[in-house]
């Protein structure tokens, strides 16, 4: 252990700790902007420089390792002087439009000049100028509000292990990029939306599409139909004040049917048809010994990566669509039939966690007799812009339900939007299939928690069926490489590319680096997950009456014929994006 003193508070932290990590168990306040921790730890900015009694200049407190006897200062009037001209001269080269900028309010940076009361900008020089990337369906790069402070970069490479972006140029020059300067569309990034929520400032955001809605709308000759994804329910209320992980579920689809919208469906109910056919689509391979291990396919950043990545392990994923894309082609046939309207006029809006969902519902795949199953997709983050621009007072909501019959959905479902959520409602039905029994206790402990890849065995009846999950690309990378070594004899693998899963999507409300080092974000969101599950009367995907129905009246058998042309796809390998 070592003591010193911070602001004259005597502090007792283990070897190793930071003056950062010391001054925050003494409740002491210092700023950071390029710092996250256990992320980008790189002391690039200089905004936490502290003072430290005996030596010269400042010391860089995210960095910087305490030693026995060491006395620092955080505020003293040198260290406020050099935090304020550090704070000038980044705003000095950020682009001004804070007022239509969709971070404003919630950007570190507006935060900081607040703080320190940056009223007027010393160094009037000149500014480089930098042209806004937003060929992506998901992701536009507006680097004239970049700060170098390289958080992003260090997402992509450290967490993802992707790379597809970091700093080049030099000097006045330098800027965040991608290899010879492209659009991250045509580069090897896999749309997870990571470097957005690690983003300060709002030089990173989705590719919003809230005014193609409202004008959907607003047009009396278009049916809109809206779904909501599970963890969109766990998170919205962040974006009006809510303590972090409130389920606003009633609130929710209130507000959505003040929007206007002619139904409000869940794609937990989508999750159940997923898993219907996911679980059919095991138990054949598993029975067939066929393809094994078979991984999931309903997040399509990880598709994308395997497909730019490991396209030779292509055939090892399911064919199974995501949950809102099979929605949206039940909503174009069997909905769109049993209610006569006529699928052209329906315009289906998904509200996703996810900003690589905008990606997956343009692919060519996504389509059934030439409809796109989703026209639409918007996030958390723009459902709450597209509430406040109603002048919807949110928090004074009453509850509602979604509508019937194409809300009704089981725990199963609701659990998909946590890491391990998607397998763990899978064995629920695949054991049930396989044994003809029924399965007593339906929480699979092994395979839930935060762990990077967590690995279990799986005893169904007589046979064990080894399975993984993995969430965050950098450990699904990891898992891919045993399986292509052929290291392991896995039978079942989920991936999520978000880590955390969809609870921590790239659309989710954005935490400033301070919430993300003090609260669980992760754990709050996951707990009230699994808070629906248990609470729900249904907790297997093929106990649900309404598939049971749509099965029987126009399916026919998970996996056959019918189910194939309405549910399932096919993946591309993109080798020419490989690192």
């Amino acid at each position: 252990m070592v003591n010193l003193k911070i602001d004259d508070k005597k502090v007792c932290v283990p070897e190793g700790t930071t003056i950062l990590d010391a001054a925050k168990q003494a409740g002491i306040d210092i700023p950071t902007l390029c710092f996250l921790k256990d992320i980008n730890e790189v002391g690039d900015c200089r905004m936490c420089i502290v003072e430290v009694e005996g030596r010269r200049g400042f010391a860089t407190s995210c960095i910087q390792t305490v030693e026995e006897g060491m006395v620092v200062h955080t505020h003293t009037p040198n260290v406020l002087e050099a935090r304020h001209t550090i704070l000038d001269l980044i705003i000095s080269n950020h682009s001004k439009d804070c007022l239509t900028c969709t971070r404003s309010g919630n950007c570190e940076l507006q935060d900081l000049a607040i703080k320190f009361n940056v009223l007027d900008i010393e160094f009037k020089g000149e500014r480089t100028e930098h042209k806004i990337d937003d060929k992506s369906p998901s992701i536009v790069r507006d680097f004239n509000k970049c700060i170098l402070c390289r958080r992003c970069v260090a997402t992509c490479k450290n967490v993802q292990n992707i790379g597809a972006i970091d700093c080049i140029e030099r000097g006045f020059e330098s800027c965040i990029s991608t290899t010879y300067d492209h659009s991250l569309n045509d580069v090897n990034c896999t749309f997870c939306g990571q470097c957005i929520e690690s983003c300060p400032t709002g030089a990173l955001h989705e590719k919003e599409n809230i005014n193609d809605v409202w004008a959907k709308l607003k047009d009396p000759d278009t049916y809109v139909v809206v779904q909501t994804a599970p963890s969109v329910r766990v998170a919205l209320g962040e974006e009006f004040g809510m303590e972090i992980g409130t389920n606003v579920t009633g609130k929710m689809v209130s507000a959505l049917k003040a929007l206007g919208f002619d139904k409000v469906f869940d794609t937990n109910t989508g999750a159940d048809f997923t898993i219907m056919e996911e679980a059919t689509e095991f138990v054949k391979r598993f029975k067939e010994n066929d393809n094994l291990p078979m991984t999931t396919s309903c997040c399509p950043g990880w598709v994308r990566f395997a497909e730019m990545e490991y396209p030779e392990n292509l055939p090892h994923l399911s064919s199974c669509k995501s949950p809102h894309q099979m929605f949206g082609a039940i909503i174009k046939s069997y909905y769109a039939e049993k209610n006569k309207i006529d699928p052209s006029k329906i315009y289906v809006v998904s509200v996703m966690p996810c900003i690589a969902k905008k990606y997956e519902s343009k692919r060519e795949e996504m389509k059934v007799d030439g409809l796109r199953d989703v026209d639409a997709v918007i996030t958390t983050r723009e459902l709450a812009r597209m509430i406040k621009q109603a002048n919807i007072e949110f928090d004074k909501l009453e509850d509602d339900t979604f509508d019937n019959p194409m809300g009704e959905a089981t725990g199963a479902a609701a659990i998909f939007g946590v890491t391990g959520g998607v397998m763990e409602a899978a064995l629920r039905t695949a054991y049930e299939l396989i044994t003809g029994e029924e399965l007593k206790k339906l929480e699979f402990e092994d395979i839930r928690g935060a762990k990077g890849i967590k690995k279990a065995t799986i005893q169904i009846g007589d046979k064990e069926v080894k399975v993984a999950v993995a969430h965050g690309l950098g450990n699904a990378r990891k898992v891919m490489e045993e399986i292509k070594n052929g290291t392991v004899d896995y039978s079942f693998v989920e991936v999520m590319a978000c880590p955390g899963g969809c609870i921590m999507g790239g659309g989710q409300p954005i935490k400033n680096s301070k919430t993300r080092m003090t609260v669980d974000v992760r754990g709050k969101r996951a707990e009230a997950m699994y808070s629906i599950d248990e609470r729900s009367t249904i907790r297997k995907s093929h106990e649900n009456p309404v598939l049971k129905e749509i099965y029987k009246e126009y399916i026919g058998k998970p996996g056959e014929h019918r189910a194939h042309e309405l549910l399932h796809t096919h993946y591309t390998p993109m080798e020419e994006y490989r690192i």
